[in-house]
């Protein structure tokens, strides 16, 4: 699909099945949303969207005027082809902490047309991002609102019998497409990275095209 670079630029509530260890739970400094469908408050926090001479330093901005939205990402990260997904930018050295997205056609017109925002944030990370050997822990969820549209953005980790990996993901609808955004690392290097690449998830926004 064609893209279009852009210019560089110099509360937690408990929801899910899967138990962390109070271990996990310090080193994360936040408590895990159990995946399962208990009671849920959710982080409402609507935000004005980001103009370019505010791009933070050592971040460098995407746009993709053809597909419709536009991302932050680290200034000193490659961009490189990620299969099935529409761009993606990665950490010169470690492969495994990158950020891409993706679209596909939907005939939803907004986020709340799949239904509330936690049903649809634990159908995802348990039956759509976890494999059948890795077991998913949700830890945050918040949604916002930048120029009348709609954002879901969470953060998960995910636990296999050797690896586990620990991502933000950002997803809206517009233009006809539902997009997904999924920033992430090692998950023995997010408490170094973590605030970093949420940077990069809150960045997200869609572009009427």
């Amino acid at each position: 699909m064609p893209r279009t670079t852009a210019i560089s630029s110099s509360s937690n509530t408990v929801f899910s099945g899967a138990e962390t260890t109070s271990d996990e739970q310090s080193h994360f400094q936040r408590r895990p949303l159990l995946l399962g469908l208990g009671a849920l408050t959710a982080n409402y926090l609507p935000v004005n969207p980001l103009k370019a001479e505010e791009i933070p330093a050592n971040y460098r901005s995407f746009v993709d005027f053809s597909d419709g939205y536009s991302y932050i990402y680290p200034s000193d990260w490659k961009d490189f082809d990620f299969r099935g997904h529409d761009s993606a930018f990665k950490d010169r050295y470690l492969q495994l902490q990158n950020v891409r997205v993706r679209f596909i056609p939907t005939q939803k017109k907004d986020l709340h047309d799949l239904g509330p925002m936690e049903e649809v944030v634990y159908n995802l990370v348990k039956h759509v991002y976890a494999a059948p050997n890795q077991r998913p822990t949700i830890y945050d969820m918040q949604e916002r609102i930048v120029d009348g549209k709609n954002y879901y953005t969470f953060e998960y980790v995910l636990t296999s019998p050797n690896y586990s990996s620990a991502s933000f993901a950002t997803i809206a609808i517009g233009n006809g497409r539902y997009y997904t955004l999924i920033v992430g690392a090692n998950e023995r290097r997010w408490r170094r990275v973590r605030d970093k690449l949420k940077v990069v998830a809150d960045s997200f926004k869609l572009l009427d095209i």
